[in-house]
């Protein structure tokens, strides 16, 4: 159950799309009541539309003026957030959390539009829109302990949350598990390209890749031990595993291929950041 939520301090989303989407589930599975939440979307999807007038809760296309938001959380793509934020600043009361999950868009930036606030800059993923996602997040210093503790609880219905020291570690946040579900994507398409170019149908290929991944990930997941000794306990001395990792783990192989990689993409983050 999530506190400090009600119909006179609602949590007010803006953006309805995948994000903002898969978090309103996810807060209306974990006991909110849709009469204490508003969303604010000029166009929602026929599907969402539904499952806001099954959750009762309240849709507008434009915050009215009297709204005060207890959370408002910010879940639109960044290349819109200039013209959607000043929309949304009579919103930001004195009691008012904004949790903005847009790539990106520094505290600065939202204080500049929004005013100065107590907020926080969280970094899903998208595997949030299955429950199993993983959010990076800072808190500035005007957040008290209890909204830290709601705005913990609110992200946590789409997996864990990891709180960062510093605003510039949610770029290295964004390199890693931001982008990270392309990456493991793009894995899968790779290990079923090889598995081809081996001589399987192409199909089957990506069924076997598709689900080793998924088997993998899922194993990681429920497993006490960490990656490396999940690795060890598949690999036989002299064997299959240990002729391919021979492979993966020379020195100019997997390990600086990732270094360089997510250099790139926080490098990106920065910018973005401005």
């Amino acid at each position: 159950m999530i506190s400090g939520v009600s119909a006179s301090a609602p949590i007010v989303l803006v953006g309805a799309g995948n994000m903002g989407g898969a978090m309103l589930a996810g807060w209306l599975k974990s006991g909110v009541s849709g009469g204490s939440v508003v969303v604010v979307d000029p166009g929602p999807s026929e599907k969402m539309m539904d499952a806001i007038r099954d959750a009762g809760a309240t849709h507008v296309t434009a915050v009215p003026a009297d709204l005060k938001a207890g959370v408002l959380f910010i879940a639109v793509k960044p290349q819109v957030m200039e013209t959607v934020l000043p929309a949304v600043k009579s919103a930001v009361g004195a009691g008012t959390v904004v949790v903005s999950v847009a790539a990106g868009k520094t505290l600065k930036f939202l204080e500049t539009h929004l005013g100065e606030a107590a907020m926080v800059r969280a970094m899903p993923n998208t595997p949030a829109m299955v429950g199993r996602g993983v959010t990076g997040a800072f808190a500035n210093a005007k957040v008290t302990e209890q909204q830290r503790d709601q705005v913990q609880a609110l992200l946590r219905v789409s997996g864990p949350v990891e709180w960062v020291p510093t605003e510039a570690d949610i770029d290295s946040v964004t390199a890693l598990s931001g982008s990270g579900p392309a990456y493991v994507f793009y894995l899968v398409e790779c290990m079923a390209e090889a598995g081809r170019k081996l001589g399987l149908q192409a199909d089957l290929a990506m069924r076997l890749a598709r689900e080793t991944v998924a088997g993998a990930g899922e194993l990681l997941h429920q497993s006490p031990d960490d990656a490396s000794r999940l690795r060890q306990n598949v690999t036989s001395p002299g064997g299959t595993t240990a002729a391919a990792l021979s492979v993966l783990m020379a020195e100019d192989a997997m390990q600086p291929l990732f270094d360089k990689a997510l250099e790139a993409a926080r490098k990106r983050a920065e910018e973005l950041a401005g």
